[in-house]
């Protein structure tokens, strides 16, 4: 994928963080326990700030094309449907055998923060 899409990709993100949040608080609020609602809570949080994340990394490897810059957007773009997706269906289903998806969500947002930082650190 380009710097463009991945950016793209990271608004599409954060719009469904934002929309998935406001349902949350709103219409499964008097569904759900406390802790399966704070479940989503951290899953839209999670991908709220990593969608942020993919549109900056996405915009920078749209103006300075770099191998380690998409890879970085690639993990993180992992990192949200893994770790978040894993998070929103644990919390709305009984499907526990989505539990081992989320650590590999998480180590997949580790991946692309260390190739950002890489990144930069060449640069500098």
């Amino acid at each position: 994928m380009t710097g463009r899409q991945y950016a793209s990709l990271g608004c599409i993100f954060a719009g469904i963080a934002v929309a998935l949040g406001a349902f949350a608080a709103h219409a499964l609020k008097a569904q759900l326990p406390a802790y399966e609602l704070s479940i989503i809570e951290k899953g839209v949080q999670y991908q709220f700030w990593h969608a942020l994340a993919l549109i900056a990394l996405g915009l920078w490897n749209h103006i300075q094309p770099q191998r380690m810059l998409s890879l970085s957007c690639g993990f993180i773009a992992v990192g949200i449907l893994c770790f978040s997706g894993s998070l929103y269906g644990l919390a709305l289903t009984d499907w526990r055998w989505l539990w081992p998806v989320t650590p590999l969500g998480g180590t997949s947002f580790l991946v692309g923060w260390f190739l950002a930082a890489v990144t930069l650190w060449r640069k500098a």
